[in-house]
């Protein structure tokens, strides 16, 4: 297969990155730290694997970890022979099972089955290691800038590739429909060419965000709750005495922390289908543009703070704007699990189940809509 070079992406600052960061993100910090890195990604499942495939562990020199490809029971294996390839053994796929030998001794005897394939990096640091540095630049470069793309590598480790939307074009039609599936529905393939070289794709999708309008008490708590769960939070308000680096420790004015007025912010940031936004304002002026801007997007989640009272006066208002009963349907509201939330803390819990539910499809979501 032939496929034509690819422009070498710049390498993004740290402080343009994601809040949460990526096992990919560590590896690349590692790696411009002058350090040897490999990368451990599960290729394949079978049965109650413990991790999907497409999980990814990043492991230092240094003994450092992030990420996991199991719930804990192969992570040591995985580690000491991570630090063999990193010093010179050849990159390698590690199948566990309940029937292999290696399975019993690791622990994992769930029933599932999991391959791992682990290969250092290649950088000044670990010249043997197979997997290029500058596909992981890109790949970090692709997740900080929120653009969807296909990671695909030849299960020996000899070849990997990176495809975003002008690439897939210069692959043969089976790769290229394989990588359309992935971007389509988030999940990653193993193809087979006809030469007899198998591939696995891997998409890199843009980070879940939570997009919170309204500087208030609830939204201190729900940034912080969000970053525990992976969610990469940014605050949106207009009023400077609310939105401060005080009140929301660790948030960086004018990329985490923004006082513009939210539907100019949700037009410059870009919604997207891993976007998920929730308005606590209280303020018509303020929540009525934004769920205006939200309807018009795909996010995967539009939540509104207010009574019931407060949510039946503000559909009436959005219906009056144009939008249908359709539409109306996406806005969950009043915002959260009813658990019997009390106290800014419990409502920012109930709302983060809510998102959660949302995300991984969970029955416990379903309400009639409004």
């Amino acid at each position: 297969m032939t496929v034509q070079p690819q422009p070498h992406l710049p390498v993004l600052p740290l402080t343009s990155r994601p809040q949460v960061m990526t096992p990919l993100d560590h590896a690349l910090t590692w790696v411009l730290a002058g350090q040897k890195v490999a990368l451990a990604t599960v290729v394949g499942t079978w049965g109650s694997s413990p991790r999907p495939a497409g999980s990814f562990m990043a492991i230092s020199e240094t003994g450092r970890v992030e990420g996991s490809v199991s719930g804990g029971c192969v992570e040591t294996d995985v580690i000491t022979t991570a630090q063999a390839i990193m010093d010179g053994a050849p990159a390698e796929i590690l199948s566990y099972g309940v029937s292999s030998e290696r399975a019993w001794d690791v622990g994992l005897a769930c029933g599932g089955k999991l391959d791992v394939l682990v290969e250092a990096i290649s950088s000044p640091a670990c010249p043997t290691g197979t997997f290029p540095l500058h596909l992981l630049e890109q790949a970090c470069a692709f997740l900080a800038t929120r653009k969807p793309a296909v990671m695909m590598r030849s299960l020996d480790a000899q070849h990997h590739r990176l495809l975003d939307t002008h690439h897939r074009s210069l692959h043969p039609d089976a790769l290229a429909y394989a990588v359309e599936e992935c971007l389509r529905h988030g999940t990653c393939q193993t193809v087979s060419e006809e030469n007899g070289a198998d591939w696995f794709l891997q998409p890199l999708t843009p980070p879940p965000r939570l997009l919170i309008v309204g500087a208030v008490h609830i939204a201190q708590q729900l940034a912080q709750m969000a970053l525990m769960t992976g969610l990469s939070p940014l605050v949106i308000d207009p009023r400077t005495a609310l939105a401060t680096p005080e009140r929301f420790p660790g948030f960086v004015p004018g990329e985490t922390l923004i006082t513009e007025w939210p539907d100019d912010a949700l037009d410059e940031l870009g919604v997207d289908g891993m976007t998920a936004i929730v308005t606590l304002t209280h303020d018509a002026k303020l929540d009525d543009p934004t769920l205006e801007a939200a309807l018009r997007g795909p996010a995967f989640y539009i939540g509104a703070l207010g009574s019931r009272k407060t949510q039946a006066s503000r559909m009436k208002r959005l219906k009056e704007a144009g939008f249908s009963e359709q539409d109306l349907k996406r806005i969950h509201g009043p915002v959260g699990l009813a658990i019997g939330a009390v106290g800014a803390e419990e409502i920012a819990l109930s709302i983060l189940a809510e998102i959660v539910a949302i995300r991984r499809g969970a029955a416990l979501a379903e309400r009639p809509g409004w």
